[in-house]
């Protein structure tokens, strides 16, 4: 299966000044096999380590001799690592520390090879280090499930997919395709992007082998939880784990998870979700212009899972007849869709943040969905499940922040419209007037995004 990332990997290939690379995501989101991928197409030579496979291997890695190190790996795997084109993979890399500290002398004293390394529990290492990291000798890049063009291409629409990237404002999407691209989101929402799953569906449209494949998949991550989570927090990271769905689209409270536990405890908890990539927090910002960070409050934020695939499984939802099936939960599973989006865009070397906006005063709440910065603008982004619903937030936060441009990702065709209305906000009435471009959600993507931004401004 094609992934978006692999674009990015030749161009770190070919990179003037390439450092080894320290691949991050959560687990099973397939960064082992698209550097396999990597690896196997575009390498003379390569060569592929496995730290939990192959525990006797930590001990290579016991000196800080790169030399040493590479005729040891050269004769354990029978294949040289020579020239300009070889490829070393370090795979569970966070199961051998060591093997982070030689990144560095890999850079200084053998820049000709390439070397990634990969593991799904990094950010637990990372922090945690007690080794000396290679600061400024290494580089990052971040995976995150499979986004929506990207399962296109896992079922076969490839023409609807480059349809997609190449759009503009003059294309028109006939019925019938919007039809379509909508009954492919919708499947997306059930099958998700975790490449097993998506793999299961491709090959034989069974729903029920999806399921199964969503049930070992969450198996496994509780599995994980005994690596870095102690005894006491273990039942609080599976409790927090079947939790999050539920409380998608909503501000995130400690008292809701569990009122019989410390809120600091469920903070510690929280966090270790979030190191290990499994959650992701929507922080709340009240920033006029970029970088959105500076606005943060950090003690408001709203949750987005790992999956939404995994998400619907977690609600318990059975994927008998997606056509038919209309939940409670349409508007959360709405902005799960669009918070994996924007995660999954590129750039893939910027470890990226999702945020929105709240605004908590009496008689005058507002919230928007998400917000984020497209050609350095901040732009609003509001998110229904349907074709329509009030915009009195979005208009509130237009005439606050007096920005130009806000974005609606809704069921409906694509759409842009001058907004001019009033809005009552802190018992004054306020005058706002704003462009509105509306779009579809199969249209969430980079390459769109910047066109049609740009379009209508």
């Amino acid at each position: 299966m094609k992934r978006a990332i692999t674009d990015f990997l030749l161009l770190w290939k070919d990179g003037i000044n390439r450092k080894p690379l320290i691949v991050r995501g959560a687990r099973q989101v397939g960064k082992t096999y698209a550097i396999e991928e990597f690896g196997n197409d575009y390498f003379d030579a390569y060569v592929k380590i496995n730290f939990e496979e192959t525990p006797e291997l930590k001990d290579v890695f016991k000196t800080n001799d790169i030399t040493e190190i590479i005729q040891s790996i050269e004769l354990f795997s029978g294949t040289k690592l020579t020239g300009e084109n070889a490829l070393l993979f370090l795979d569970e890399i966070q199961a051998c520390p060591e093997a982070i500290v030689t990144l560095r002398y890999f850079y200084e004293k053998m820049p000709g090879l390439h070397v990634i390394s990969a593991g799904s529990l990094l950010d637990h290492l990372l922090n945690n280090l007690t080794y000396s990291m290679p600061v400024g000798r290494v580089e990052f890049a971040y995976m995150y499930p499979m986004s929506f063009n990207e399962f296109l291409l896992a079922m076969g629409e490839t023409q609807l997919n480059d349809y997609l990237n190449d759009f503009s404002f003059q294309n028109k999407i006939n019925s019938v395709v919007h039809e379509k691209l909508l009954k492919l989101i919708r499947l997306y929402y059930f099958v998700g992007g975790m490449p097993e799953a998506v793999q299961v569906y491709q090959q034989n449209q069974s729903l029920q082998d999806v399921e199964r494949v969503h049930e070992s998949i969450l198996k496994s991550l509780e599995f994980d939880f005994a690596k870095y989570g102690s005894r006491n927090q273990q039942a609080l990271l599976i409790k927090l784990l079947r939790f999050i769905p539920k409380g998608i689209g909503r501000k995130f409270k400690y008292v809701h998870v569990d009122s019989s536990v410390r809120s600091e405890a469920m903070k510690e908890v929280l966090q270790l979700l979030v190191k290990s990539r499994i959650v992701h927090l929507i922080k709340s910002s009240t920033a006029k212009t970029p970088p959105l960070e500076y606005g943060v409050n950090n003690k408001l934020f709203k949750p987005v899972f790992l999956d939404i695939g995994l998400t619907n499984h977690l609600l318990n939802l059975h994927l008998l007849d997606i056509d038919k099936l209309i939940t409670a939960n349409e508007g959360s599973l709405a902005e799960q869709f669009v918070g994996q989006q924007l995660l999954s865009m590129p750039p893939f070397f910027v470890d990226k943040q999702l945020y929105y906006w709240n605004r908590e005063k009496r008689n005058s709440e507002a919230e928007v969905d998400y917000l984020t910065v497209i050609n350095n603008e901040i732009i609003p982004i509001e998110v229904k499940a349907g074709k329509s619903g009030t915009l009195k937030s979005l208009h509130i936060f237009m005439a606050e922040k007096k920005k130009k441009t806000a974005l609606r990702v809704n069921a409906d065709r694509l759409s842009s419209m001058q907004i001019e209305t009033f809005v009552r906000v802190n018992k004054e009435t306020k005058q706002v007037n704003y462009r509105l471009l509306s779009i579809p959600f199969y249209l969430l993507n980079e390459n769109v995004l910047q066109r049609l931004i740009a379009k209508s401004n």
